[in-house]
């Protein structure tokens, strides 16, 4: 009987406790992911529950051939293979490397069914490369820690079962098998970091101290058991001050500034967004969390943007802007209306226990995100009327939601900010409203 090789044991116990999941599959073409695909494709449930995705950069002249490569090799193994296709930037300030990472991510998420397990070829050379580029970049415990083994994906899991091979043990395997894969001629353009660790700087330390990959594996286990450590610390605080979309200040004030630090870095990615520089965590301490409470402060970082609103910190996508929409539409009673920018939908209802009359002497029903210039505006229970950035303030609506509330509108007289208040005169018991968001 043919015993597995190394690369199919490891496999079946990276699978063990999935034995009902969806699999999916990275499949660039290249060896590594090649040698998953024969794997996975060996054991007839695996087969059954398997879909590959290759994802088209469209950076390399043969891209067209590894897509056509990779749908070959999924045929002759009885395995679907989906292409997709990306658009990268080449010059919006982020490197290719990265714009390719998080396209690729964002695509295989997508892919993903709820509850099931996508499968990567990242070996032990990739975890030694990564250590080196983390450190490089400066990096904490939890950049530090490297790739893992299995960890939650995009409503499932993300599992790597070669990470305990070299390469080179990996290629042999493969030769063994008679398995033939694609070469990207970008792995030898030393313009790019990780390429350059991998031809300049792996080789000599794998030369000098053989067992480089399995130290440099324990050490990214231990930085990784710190993370897990600096997680429960972090989670443990939140829970104490009230955890929730919007951050208090004044509760971390008495925190050391390494434990406000390590909060805050974990505030910000519970919320998806990705934490920013050492420097920048300190401004946003020092610039927006203990800015004058008069001020609106705010710092931006890579897609993001943090505020400071009624004494709490506030995570917001950098792009999402506080200046009004030109934006307007005509309702019609129990029609749906898609409001822009995201924004859901929204209808107006017969309701009697609404706070809008209804239309008279006919009236026409408007939905803007802008008033008339100099426009004054009288809210019930209001003495006197005021311009609208002065009711924003008194009613506490941050400053980058303000040109997103919709503002009904009888013909051209504003008559509520739905949410937030209605004015003299449109109060009644006929229109209420449903939005989804």
């Amino acid at each position: 009987m043919t015993q597995p090789s190394p690369a199919a044991t490891a496999l079946h116990a990276a699978l063990a406790e999935d034995t009902l999941a969806p699999l999916r599959l990275a499949l660039s073409g290249g060896l590594d992911s090649c040698l998953l695909l024969h794997l996975l494709a060996a054991e007839p449930d695996w087969r059954r529950r398997l879909e590959a995705v290759h994802v088209h950069h469209g950076l390399s002249p043969h891209a067209d051939e590894w897509a056509a490569f990779c749908v070959a090799q999924g045929a002759a193994l009885g395995v679907p293979v989906r292409v997709e296709r990306v658009q990268l930037c080449p010059g919006n300030g982020e490197s290719l490397e990265a714009q390719a990472r998080r396209a690729r991510y964002g695509v295989l998420a997508r892919h993903l069914p709820p509850g099931g397990v996508l499968l990567t070829a990242h070996h032990g050379d990739d975890q030694l490369e990564t250590l080196l580029l983390a450190i490089k970049r400066g990096s904490g415990v939890r950049g530090l820690a490297g790739m893992g083994a299995r960890q939650p994906f995009a409503g499932g899991v993300l599992v790597r079962p070669l990470l305990g091979f070299a390469r080179a043990e990996l290629a042999a395997q493969a030769g063994a098998l008679g398995l033939t894969w694609v070469e990207d001629e970008s792995n030898g353009d030393e313009r790019f970091d990780r390429n350059f660790v991998r031809q300049q700087l792996a080789p000599p330390l794998r030369e000098r101290w053989p067992a480089i990959l399995q130290t440099a594996a324990r050490s990214m286990s231990l930085c990784a058991e710190a993370a897990e450590l600096l997680d429960e610390l972090a989670q443990s605080d939140l829970a104490a001050i009230g955890e929730g979309e919007r951050l208090p200040v004044a509760p971390l004030i008495p925190l050391s500034p390494a434990r406000r630090a390590n909060l805050l870095r974990h505030w910000l990615r519970e919320r998806g967004a990705t934490p920013p520089s050492r420097e920048q965590l300190t401004l946003l301490w020092q610039e927006v969390a203990q800015a004058r409470a008069d001020a609106n402060p705010s710092l931006c970082w890579d897609l993001w943007r943090c505020c400071r609103h009624q004494g709490a910190l506030v995570v917001l996508p950098r792009d999402e802007q506080a200046a009004p929409l030109s934006w307007e539409a005509e309702l019609e009673v129990g029609q749906w209306l898609t409001l822009p920018v995201g924004l859901g939908r929204l209808r107006l209802v017969p309701s009697p226990a609404g706070p809008l009359r209804a239309p008279q002497g006919g009236e026409r029903l408007f939905l803007r995100f802008t008033v008339a210039p100099g426009c004054r505006l009288h809210p019930i229970g209001r003495a006197g009327s005021r311009r609208l950035k002065k009711l924003w303030q008194e009613y506490g609506v941050p400053s980058w939601q303000r040109g997103r509330v919709p503002l009904l509108h009888y013909d051209e007289t504003p008559a509520a900010a739905l949410g937030v208040f209605v004015c003299e005169g449109f109060a009644g018991s006929a229109l209420g409203w449903e939005w989804q968001r």
